[in-house]
């Protein structure tokens, strides 16, 4: 790299070790020091825990799972909104070494039936109903395909009490005999990604991978026992059940449970109810919450953090967090599910440019470098390329895919994410877009983030994405999707063109603008820009 300035890598330093427990040792540990103080909150029926009283349920679901015969390593899988159950399998599961199998509640049966079968999922935790799903149904459907599945047992149903039942048979040497056999480096989840093409990979996680990531989130954010999150998001997803559910109780807080799935007046509700001090959200459900009638009318005076993740974080969404939600330390975060998830975190002290133009710095114990995605060779500070990042938090591996997990994680252990980044001189990066997202104009590299972050300011834009079509001309075009704030006064295509002009290079500025009611979305909150792509690439252009 001589000559060439300083290269694009850093690595997280702190004083701070990593935790060499398992999770159930943790949770053994933190409910010594609080039992008293509350674990779980489930705002929609009422029912709360005290650390002493999650520790006894989580122990009796645990014990219910040994009596039906669940062996360390065994697939348990849970297919569910959330609810307090869904926690208590997680950390039930953790308990006697069984391999959580994360399923995305928004899945049919023809997903479902891929994730048991690839899995060799045993059992199955899951809801009854919710909205138009009827887990019931779509779980026979499929029972008789899945030759490893023995047992499905529903939430709110006999068969959940059944389960429970078991724990009768189960002595209290069984469970400490399991849990004294197990390894913080064990599997523990596998967590389906949702790709846009082909099938999903099963990225399988440990202990060790999930439980410190988890922890240095919330040592990040500054949790204590004191601390109340409040987690719209779904618990299927390492946001809510790494970030949310482990970042909480490895401290000590209490995990509040909003709604099933996200309802932004629940949260609000919630938050104001709970005295919440920390919310965690996409910048969709942020916004959301922002527009909703009679937002002012919510005291959010108990907030002081949280965290906006899952998708790029728009600049004037975030400014709003900290101004109307009293969110003054409110924390970005970025990562994928192969690494457990969050490498770079922005920090309580950062000033608000960088906690609305980065996606924070390496956290302890990992490193993140950008590379040319062409050669692999770490580029200079300031150079966008692929961000890649090595350290405790890389999978294990995609379950039963080793040529799959070859194409991400190299020789020397970096995981390429796919992501764009440029790695400032200070060390904080940013994410300028996706590799398969970057659009070629004319022989120009445009980054779909700058334009959006950009249009976020234009008054009469809520949200807007920004994808390439094709071009006769120019082999891509530029299509901004808006939705309105105001759906009768959309803004038009000259409105979109004027407010350009003079602040972006001609080749950035959109040449088509397509007004819709809402995006695609990945229950995570991922925005499905290939469907965007595909909606409008054969229509006609219009103003």
């Amino acid at each position: 790299m001589t000559g060439r300035g300083t290269p694009s890598y850093t690595h997280g330093t702190g004083t701070t070790p990593l935790l060499g427990d398992t999770i159930g040792a943790d949770l053994d540990r933190v409910v010594a020091a609080f039992p008293d103080r509350e674990a779980l909150v489930d705002v929609p029926s009422g029912r709360r825990w005290t650390y002493a009283e999650f520790d006894a349920a989580v122990d009796e679901l645990a014990r219910g799972l040994l009596g039906s015969g669940v062996a360390q390593g065994d697939r348990v899988g849970i297919w569910a909104v959330n609810c307090p159950e869904w926690v208590l399998t997680q950390y039930a599961t953790a308990r006697i070494g069984a391999i959580l199998v994360t399923v995305d509640p928004a899945y049919r049966a023809h997903e479902l039936e891929y994730v048991l079968g690839q899995s060799g999922t045993s059992v199955l935790i899951a809801s009854l109903a919710h909205r138009t799903s009827d887990y019931r149904a779509m779980a026979e459907e499929v029972r008789g395909r899945c030759p490893a599945l023995r047992a499905v047992h529903h939430i709110g149903h006999p068969s959940w009490d059944e389960l429970l039942s078991r724990a009768a048979l189960v002595t209290d040497d069984q469970i400490a005999t399991r849990a004294a056999g197990l390894s913080c480096d064990d599997p523990i989840n596998i967590q389906y990604t949702s790709g846009t093409t082909g099938f999903p990979k099963g990225a399988t996680l440990s202990h060790h991978n999930i439980l410190n990531n988890g922890y240095f989130v919330g040592e990040t954010v500054g949790y204590t026992e004191r601390d109340r999150v409040c987690l719209p998001v779904p618990f299927y997803h390492c946001f809510g059940m790494v970030m949310g559910n482990l970042g909480a109780t490895s401290h000590g807080a209490c995990v509040v449970i909003p709604a099933p799935s996200f309802d932004p007046e629940a949260t609000l509700r919630a938050v104001q109810d709970e005295r919440c001090t920390s919310l965690y959200g996409v910048p969709t459900m942020f916004i959301a919450e922002l527009n909703l009638a009679g937002f002012a009318s919510y005291d959010l005076g108990s907030l002081r953090t949280g965290i906006m993740a899952g998708s790029p974080c728009p600049v004037e969404v975030m400014k709003r967090v900290v101004r109307e939600m009293n969110m003054a330390e409110v924390s970005i975060c970025y990562g994928m599910t192969e690494t457990s998830p969050v490498s770079t975190q922005t920090r309580r002290d950062d000033d608000l440019e960088r906690r609305t133009g980065t996606v924070g710095r390496a956290l302890p114990h990992i490193e993140v470098k950008v590379v040319d995605p062409a050669t692999g060779v770490t580029l200079p500070r300031g150079e966008p390329g692929e961000l890649c990042t090595r350290g405790y938090s890389v999978m294990l591996g995609y379950w039963n895919e080793p040529e799959r997990t070859a194409e991400v994680v190299d020789a020397g252990g970096w995981m390429h994410t796919g992501d764009l980044a440029v790695i400032g001189e200070d060390g904080y990066a940013r994410i300028v877009g996706r590799i398969k997202d970057m659009i070629i104009r004319g022989g120009e590299n445009v980054y779909p983030r700058e334009i959006e972050e950009f249009l976020y300011g234009h008054p009469k834009v809520a949200d807007v994405q920004v994808v390439g079509v094709p071009d006769p001309k120019y082999g891509e075009e530029i299509l901004a999707c808006v939705i309105p704030r105001d759906p009768a006064a959309a803004p038009s295509l000259e409105e979109i063109v004027s407010y350009c002009r003079e602040r972006l290079a001609h080749y950035k500025i959109p040449r088509r603008v397509e007004v819709v009611d809402a995006f695609p979305m990945t229950v995570s909150g991922k925005v499905r820009k290939i469907e965007l792509r595909e909606r409008f690439a054969a229509r006609p252009p219009r103003g």
